[in-house]
């Protein structure tokens, strides 16, 4: 059975910093691609981080995040991190994070078969 299981979300300033943990565990020989999402009251969710976890290790970023975030992965621990800097309100959300064994637009909510149950992020101005 697959877990996926978000922690280190809370409540910071804007400027701040915050790093999340997915911790995975079941049929994770077929997470070639993990990601990060986010969705704010009202909004759709979007993507904002992606690793393809084979060969290269590519990672993808959406715009709004670029230079702000980082994704990576531990694999001895089987663990996602997603490290966020320079925190700005608008990134307050709740965060999910996902896997695929197939991905073909990496940043697509549709493209992830398997999510955690999201875990929350405020960001105060």
């Amino acid at each position: 059975q697959v877990q996926l299981v978000e922690s280190g979300g809370g409540s910071v300033q804007a400027g701040g910093s915050l790093r999340l943990s997915c911790k995975y565990s079941g049929a994770t020989y077929n997470f070639n691609y993990m990601a990060w999402f986010r969705q704010a009251p009202g909004k759709e969710r979007e993507g904002v981080a992606a690793l393809y976890t084979r060969g290269f290790r590519r990672t993808y970023y959406s715009d709004s995040v670029k230079e702000r975030f980082s994704i990576s992965q531990d694999n001895a621990e089987n663990t996602l991190y997603l490290q966020m800097n320079s925190l700005k309100p608008e990134d307050a959300a709740i965060y999910y994070c996902a896997a695929a064994q197939v991905a073909t637009q990496m940043l697509s909510p549709s493209a992830y078969r398997y999510w955690g149950q999201g875990i929350e992020v405020t960001v105060s101005s």
